[in-house]
């Protein structure tokens, strides 16, 4: 793939930085990374002192109160916890199963068939829970959109709770109670708490209810990190908090399966980053759903036996990276389709992939979109002449409001701004692709992806300390991403590819102040030595790599950090995109 250019934005968010660096006691530097994140001057104390006891009361939401009294009154029947078979449905259902368990109150999950039902809870689902005696349904990231199936579970006698954190499609649910701060009408002031934050704050309400010391709920923290994480949140707000306390939990917990599965991959001990749970962690926990039974992680997250629990670890680990090798010959057959189809140009990215496993096409969307920026939704058959899609989106495309101006078309659809999944006939795919597109609303510029720098920062100004301070600005991810810096001119001395897959470039740059400096770039390699070709020529590309004179001199966007190598520490930055950079006149 080509070199894409982003558009280089230097944020100029105003604020008094002198004055917050000295309330504050940090520098300017962080001062202002920090205000570049939308944080008030109000909030900034929060952001850096980020904690799950931050949360405001659960008692602001919406029919809190009606799902608390109905559990109260009713703790000797059996809940059915339905839930769902991703990281966040699993996460959920065990904070909701094990804060019942502190109470007295018995629950049995159950979840749906990825591949035979779908998402959310179903009619086989409240059949199965009713002849097990369950007399009350409780939903967790999941439900808001699920008008016939709660129907259906109240005419079978079922008391319904709801609880999620999807948006409200033309209606709430007919359930005794929904809790869920998209309701228009919910005064909880956080809206982005994913369905184990939602599932966390109710536990929360309920062991207050029971005169359970809140600090009990500690031990749950853990796993509503990882499914905020792995839900893809944006990390603001109390979602900092419920993270950043959550990070530290897992890293001493108790859980024998979360302990097996940290060693087998070779995190145990480590300083456990955002990072950790958004690629190592959460894949595995999904790949369960997506290609197996997702009564595999909660059969993990159950056991207690050390050596059972390391098996099951691994067998999880394996069926990640089975997923990997899957995603990777879907994503190359997907970019193959949408370039011979010619409509690489469209504003929506419509891809109907024959072989797919439904499972993958999220992801699948999801490469094609970054490598585009585009819209794109990728479709697979499920049989019966039904199709399922899953929809990844831009900053400037709506696509749940865009879908909802065609549920027309839909058997039937869910979703957010960002992100959605549907079900259709395959007959109506045509129809659908050409509404979307007509419709879309879309320019040019809107399919250029923008970089924002935080700061234009000489190397020279970067230390350990600077560094080390930025680091209060984590958990970073969606929402909340590493700072990042930029500097218009370095001529690169040496460059070597490395790693086992020669997929790093390490190189010794200097500014035109003379400062030297490591740089490495983790990304496209193959892309960066087509863009030194076009501008300077193969023959400079060979010094380069010969670490001769040569006439290169590019603009690097980077973030500081530490290598750490033989007990040496050294600064370096590592280089998240590249431009060339017109040298004024003198």
């Amino acid at each position: 793939m080509r070199h894409k250019s982003k558009k280089w934005m230097l944020q100029t968010k105003r604020a008094d930085f002198k004055k917050i660096s000295e309330t504050y006691g940090i520098s300017p530097v962080l001062a202002r990374c920090i205000v570049n994140r939308e944080v008030t001057e109000e909030e900034i104390g929060n952001y850096i002192q980020a904690d799950w006891k931050q949360l405001h009361s659960p008692w602001l939401f919406k029919d809190m109160d009606k799902a608390v009294q109905i559990l109260q009154e009713n703790r000797d029947k059996l809940v059915a916890i339905s839930s769902d078979f991703d990281c966040d449905g699993i996460f959920s259902a065990v904070i909701l199963k094990k804060g019942l368990e502190k109470i007295g109150i018995h629950s049995k999950i159950y979840t749906p068939d990825r591949v035979a039902e779908g998402y959310g809870v179903n009619q086989r689902i409240v059949d199965e829970a009713t002849e097990s005696g369950a007399e009350i349904l409780l939903t967790c990231d999941n439900g808001i959109a699920a008008n016939e199936e709660i129907r259906y579970a109240r005419e079978k006698g079922m008391t319904v709770i709801v609880t999620d954190h999807h948006e409200v499609q033309e209606e709430r649910p007919p359930a005794d109670a929904v809790v869920d701060h998209k309701q228009s009408d919910c005064g909880y002031p956080f809206k982005g708490l994913c369905g184990a934050g939602v599932a966390f704050q109710f536990i929360g309400a309920l062991y207050e209810k029971e005169g359970i010391s809140p600090d009990e709920r500690e031990e749950l923290l853990e796993y509503a990190a990882i499914a905020t994480v792995a839900d893809v949140m944006e990390l603001k707000g109390e979602n900092r908090g419920l993270v950043k306390s959550g990070l530290r939990a897992l890293e001493h917990t108790k859980n024998t399966g979360l302990r097996a599965l940290l060693e087998v991959q070779q995190l145990s001990g480590k300083e456990l980053e955002a990072y950790h749970i958004g690629f190592i962690l959460g894949p595995c926990f999904n790949a369960a759903g997506r290609i197996d039974t997702v009564m595999r992680a909660f059969e993990l997250l159950e056991e207690t036996n050390k050596e059972k629990a390391l098996q099951m670890a691994q067998e999880l680990k394996d069926i990640n990276d089975t997923r990997k090798q899957m995603t990777e010959e879907a994503a190359k057959r997907a970019f193959e389709i949408l370039q011979e189809s010619g409509k690489e140009d469209a504003p929506v990215h419509i891809v109907f992939l024959p072989d797919c496993h439904e499972s993958l096409v999220g992801i699948v969307a999801g490469r094609i979109k970054e490598e585009y920026h585009h819209p794109v939704i990728v479709f697979c058959p499920v049989g019966n002449g039904l199709i399922k899609g899953s929809g990844r989106s831009i900053e400037s495309y709506h696509m749940f409001e865009k879908l909802m101006a065609c549920k027309d078309l839909m058997v039937r659809f869910g979703g957010h701004k960002m992100a959605a999944g549907m079900t259709l006939h395959e007959k109506d795919l045509p129809e659908l692709e050409r509404r979307l597109n007509a419709e879309a609303g879309l320019t040019e510029e809107d399919f250029v992806p923008e970089l924002w720098i935080d700061a234009a920062m000489p190397v020279q100004y970067i230390s350990i300390p600077l560094i080390e301070e930025l680091q209060k600005m984590e958990p970073f991810g969606v929402g909340n991403p590493k700072p990042v810096f930029a500097e218009q001119h370095f001529h690169i001395l040496e460059a070597v590819r490395r790693g086992k897959n020669r997929n790093v470039l390490s190189m010794k740059v200097a500014n035109t102040k003379g400062y030297v400096i490591k740089a490495v770039y983790f990304g496209d390699i193959d892309a960066f030595e087509e863009f030194v070709c076009e501008i300077w020529g193969d023959s400079e590309l060979q010094k380069m790599y010969h670490n001769l004179p040569n006439e290169i001199d590019m603009g690097f966007a980077y973030y500081p950090s530490i290598n750490e190598y033989g007990g040496n520490r050294t600064l370096q930055i590592v280089v998240t995109d590249y431009c060339v950079v017109a040298k004024e006149k003198e």
